[in-house]
């Protein structure tokens, strides 16, 4: 805890500094306007600044602290928890395809949430990035491929419990260790496909006033209308609307069966409630106003109004990987009872029995053992007897 402390004293200190202002270019120059993907990118004699909207919206506290102590909290939540989930699931259950889908959004989870130091030092530091061009490729393609994978195994999540309770009778053939190979192959397919268009293109801009260089936050026009507009749109349809329809259907079609068999259904409730405010809450409104930035042009500025509440959406979508293990322990039978020992400092009752069972039967034998042993004896005295005589 220290260690957090200190690391969010040393940002703010950095936060603080201010760079002296480039003095601006003379009136007589000609200047160019290229729009970016947040701002307006103001160029002119090879000078290139903001508009001053702009510049207040870059340098205000919404994004220089408070959305760094957003992505602050959601790192210091979400990490241990995902890695207490982690290591219940790879020690302490048994190795059952269910399993190996929760182990999938685990991963997937911790790898985003490791990404949000870079992301806090970038805010905190006035928006600007000082780990160079290819580092910022891969923090922003590691922090959208692996949110867009955990929703997909959100979904195949659900897919799974649906399969277990309202098709019982095809469980033996679609819940097989090959098909949740299959499952985990398509899983990092989509995490690989939504990284792979942010490694190859540029997401570094520097800027003269103030003198900073952007990360994600800047792309020419022509790029945003030939190249992201349609992969971003893709993305909301693919990775997004379709998992959320898997979801929403999926977790109806299992209420329904278990209100239908009057069988007991406050934890089917539980699930259902916290997937679809994952889905809502904190995935819904990043997606969607992700979509109206790329295409919506009619606004004042061409939708660069949109840059604030997109980064507050973009780090409240953060908070999903602090829920995800929540779904975990309603999700698993197994997975509440090892994580509830694991808390409560408890041995494994498992781990006890087969001890005990081991015992016992290490006990037995050596007292059959015994027991033939003396038959044995008695047999070969008799003998000894009958030929003395």
């Amino acid at each position: 805890m220290r260690l957090v402390w200190t690391v969010l004293f040393v940002s703010l200190l950095s936060s603080v500094y201010c760079v002296t202002p480039t003095p601006r270019p003379a009136d007589g120059c000609s200047s160019m306007s290229v729009r970016l993907r947040a701002f307006r990118l103001m160029a002119a004699c090879n000078f290139t600044t903001l508009k001053e909207k702009q510049l207040k919206e870059i340098q205000a506290p919404t994004t220089n602290l408070y959305l760094p102590m957003m992505y602050l909290l959601a790192f210091c939540v979400g990490l241990p928890s995902n890695l207490l989930a982690l290591w219940v699931l790879v020690v302490r259950t048994k190795r059952l395809p269910s399993t190996t889908l929760l182990i999938n959004l685990s991963v997937a989870d911790c790898l985003l949430l490791l990404m949000l130091p870079f992301r806090i030092s970038y805010h905190f530091r006035g928006n600007h990035w000082e780990l160079g061009e290819p580092f910022c490729r891969v923090v922003m393609a590691m922090f959208y491929g692996n949110m867009y994978g955990s929703m997909w195994c959100l979904a195949l999540v659900a897919f799974d419990r649906y399969i277990a309770l309202v098709h019982p009778f095809r469980a033996r053939t679609l819940r097989t260790r090959r098909v949740s190979l299959y499952m985990t192959a398509t899983v990092w397919l989509v995490v690989l496909a939504a990284m792979l268009p942010l490694l190859v293109s540029r997401q570094t801009y520097r800027l003269d006033d103030p003198q900073i260089t952007t990360c994600h936050d800047a792309l020419p026009e022509e790029e945003q209308q030939n190249f992201f507009l349609p992969y971003f749109a893709s993305l909301f349809g693919f990775c997004f609307v379709l998992p959320f329809v898997t979801v929403v259907y999926c977790h109806c079609a299992v209420l329904h069966t278990l209100l239908a068999e009057g069988k007991r259904y406050g934890r089917a409730i539980r699930v259902t409630v916290l997937v679809l405010l994952v889905f809502i809450v904190c995935l819904l409104p990043s997606n969607i106003l992700l979509l109206l930035t790329y295409t919506d042009s009619d606004m004042d500025g061409d939708g660069e109004d949109l840059y604030v509440p997109y980064m507050v959406s973009l780090a409240v979508s953060t908070f999903n990987s602090c829920i995800d293990p929540f779904i975990f322990y309603y999700v698993s039978e197994e997975f509440r009872q090892k994580a509830n020992n694991v808390l409560c400092c408890r041995d494994d009752p498992e781990g006890k029995s087969s001890s005990t069972g081991q015992n016992v039967s290490s006990s037995s034998s050596q007292r059959s053992k015994s027991t033939l042993l003396s038959m044995s004896s008695h047999r070969r005295t008799p003998e000894k007897a009958n030929t003395s005589t």
